[in-house]
């Protein structure tokens, strides 16, 4: 199993919460040699207004992470896959081979800390925790992989407030679908740059390049990139992403 996290802001049963995950792993779920999700519920003692961590606790929710992985590898009880920051609590998700000995990983890790918490297990063969609770939907790993631009970005000397041609990348399944998704983005100011083919698992994608003049910043360019989601799936098409030029 790969390590390679993420992070991203989402809503839970209505309340904000800050998601981590292990993207590295995506491509082997469900694993058959881990068939049971742990958990560990740790109650914040002073969480902000909005329910996440404040910088001052968050210390000790790192030390509390760090001491569960270790003693998830000293008693080789699983694999961390996962933490749910939402509504005062922090959710430490793991991904067992058998459940028998989370409890004593469990208490041996949170015996170090004066928090309250509960912990538990349950059967999941088919990772629906990880999937369904943990995993990014389309528009989430679009804002992940904005951010990750936009920082690229920032960090070249770019601040990200200038307008610039920013193009875009759609595919289709048809060229009826490509052309009517076209006639749609112009209406909206966006040009036209190319229309490609290209072959995929034995079909052939429709492609269309497109750019307008916008201002990159984070927020702008994921209401951006999640509206020309939208237009897209209208006519079952796939956004394949932006890129823009460097304005120091």
């Amino acid at each position: 199993m790969q390590e390679y996290w993420e992070s991203y802001v989402k809503q839970i049963d209505g309340h904000k919460a800050m998601v981590s995950f292990n993207a590295g792993i995506s491509d082997e779920v469900p694993n058959p040699e881990f068939i049971y999700f742990g958990f560990v519920k740790v109650k914040l003692k002073n969480p902000k207004d909005d329910g996440l961590v404040t910088e001052y606790e968050s210390d000790d929710i790192n030390f509390i992470e760090d001491r569960l992985e270790m003693e998830s590898l000293r008693w080789r009880s699983g694999k961390y896959v996962g933490r749910i920051i939402s509504n005062g609590e922090v959710n430490f998700l793991y991904a067992l081979k058998l459940d028998f000995e989370w409890s004593n990983t469990v208490s041996e890790a949170m015996k170090h800390f004066d928090y309250e918490y509960e912990y538990g297990s349950k059967m999941d063969m088919e990772w629906e925790v990880y999937k369904n609770l943990l995993f990014p939907t389309i528009r989430e790993w679009q804002i992940i992989t904005n951010h990750h631009a936009c920082n690229s970005l920032r960090e070249q000397g770019d601040n990200l407030t200038q307008k610039r041609a920013i193009e875009h990348k759609v595919y289709f399944k048809s060229d009826t679908n490509r052309k009517l998704f076209i006639e749609t983005i112009e209406k909206d100011g966006f040009i036209k740059q190319k229309e490609t083919e290209i072959p995929f698992r034995d079909e052939i994608m429709y492609g269309v390049e497109f750019y307008r003049k916008d201002i990159p910043f984070y927020y702008d360019i994921d209401k951006l990139s999640l509206k020309i989601i939208d237009m897209s799936e209208k006519f079952d098409g796939s956004y394949d992403g932006w890129e823009c030029s460097l304005v120091k």
